[in-house]
């Protein structure tokens, strides 16, 4: 390794882009180009970050794959701040075997780490968290240290785990200022900060009040009744029934939870769940029928009884019914807090994370954007999307599999 290249790493490793730029900006050796990619990943100029990266790996040849899985690394955490998440994750399970398999520990666990984050921004929290266990990060360069803590963090938020949350956004606070990189300060602070931000609205007969995250872990784990419009179920305890599927029972349920303890008359349970105002004698035989189903579902947490206008919810016991909403509400609200992280997403980026069709995120994407909420950039393929980032609350109860659904 010559001189400039060293100092180009040297810079690079302290976040210091543009001298690392200062010192390879002229050269097409694969070490430099890959130094180059790095340094305009870090600018933000992800898509010419990706193409120098390839370059590298191409130029490195057979008998320098520990160089070729470098770059192979370094290219999926470009493509993951793409959003770019519909590759396959082989190239980079087999570059970080070949890393482990030359000693390079500290690359191999960067590896790892990107696959987790792309799983958490995915949903999957249980593949993440079996991708984050076996992973050390003891003994590591601060940086690398502070990202393997942050990604800890954030599966514990997402899994509303608030004190291993907290206890590994100190580790990662501390990492961060040991490597003294403005970024992972800033990105420590503003996970730190989530805690502390409204993470759901809690609506009772007595009205509404704003909870942090681990006000909502303590509501989800106490004894009450809880009608969850975040993850879309009935709760109460250890008890769950989900309704993610059944929008009509979920509806059905949340207008009976939001009255509660009086009852709401068939005309509204009609509108509410069917989206309609005007009620005939085939809707209301219906609402009897849905009625009767939503009884069966719940049957082991609360009844629902029938009164000489509608129908009422009786939670069994001393049970406080509560409805626990997220902080902003709407269909398209996971799509919002998708896009309020500040990155651009594709379409078909999107419709992964959450599950759903290409033409359904479009749909939402259309009415977002005539709404002055979202905004595209690029055309055909090359098209991503933007939001400006949510201030005031926390968006991690409304991001895909924020809590496990058994």
């Amino acid at each position: 390794m010559d001189s400039l290249i060293a100092a180009s790493a040297r810079a690079l490793a302290a976040g210091d882009a543009l001298g690392a730029l200062k010192r390879v900006a002229l050269r097409d050796d694969p070490p430099a180009l890959a130094l180059r990619g790095i340094a305009m990943a870090q600018l933000g100029e992800h898509p010419r970050a990706r193409e120098l990266l390839r370059r590298a790996a191409r130029g490195f040849g057979a008998h320098e794959e520990l160089a070729r899985a470098r770059c192979v690394v370094a290219e999926a955490e470009v493509a993951l701040a793409m959003r770019d998440l519909g590759g396959s994750p082989r190239s980079l399970a087999a570059a970080a075997a070949t890393l482990e398999a030359h000693a390079d520990h500290g690359n191999a666990l960067q590896a790892r780490l990107i696959a987790a984050r792309k799983l958490l921004l995915l949903g999957r929290l249980d593949e993440a968290a079996a991708a984050l266990a076996p992973l050390d990060a003891r003994g590591l360069p601060p940086s690398l240290a502070a990202v393997a803590e942050l990604t800890a963090a954030e599966l514990a938020l997402r899994s509303l785990r608030t004190g291993p949350a907290q206890a590994a956004l100190a580790r990662a606070h501390d990492a961060a200022e040991r490597a003294q990189v403005p970024a992972l300060l800033a990105e420590v602070a503003e996970a730190r900060a989530a805690l502390d931000r409204p993470a759901a609205r809690r609506l009772s007969a007595g009205g509404e009040q704003t909870l942090r995250l681990d006000e909502v872990a303590a509501l989800l784990a106490s004894d009450a009744l809880v009608i969850d419009a975040c993850r879309r179920g009935v709760g109460a305890g250890e008890a769950w029934r989900p309704l993610a599927r059944r929008p009509v029972l979920f509806a059905l349920a949340r207008a009976l939870a939001e009255a509660w303890p009086g009852d709401v008359d068939r005309e509204g349970l009609i509108a509410y769940a069917f989206n309609t105002r005007h009620p005939d004698e085939t809707l209301r035989a219906r609402l009897r029928v849905e009625i009767g189903r939503l009884r069966a579902l719940v049957a082991p947490l609360a009844g629902i009884e029938a009164t000489s206008r509608g129908f009422v919810l009786k939670a069994h016991g001393e049970r406080e019914v509560v409805v626990l909403a997220p902080p902003i509400d709407g269909d398209q609200a996971s799509v919002v807090a998708l896009l309020s992280d500040g990155a651009a997403w594709s379409t078909s980026a999107l419709a992964l994370a959450l599950g759903a069709s290409q033409r359904t995120v479009q749909r939402a994407l259309a009415e977002l954007e005539a709404a002055g909420r979202v905004r595209a950039i690029g055309r055909a393929r090359a098209q991503r999307w933007l939001a400006p980032p949510l201030t005031g609350f926390t968006t991690i109860l409304l991001l895909p599999a924020a809590l496990p659904i058994e």
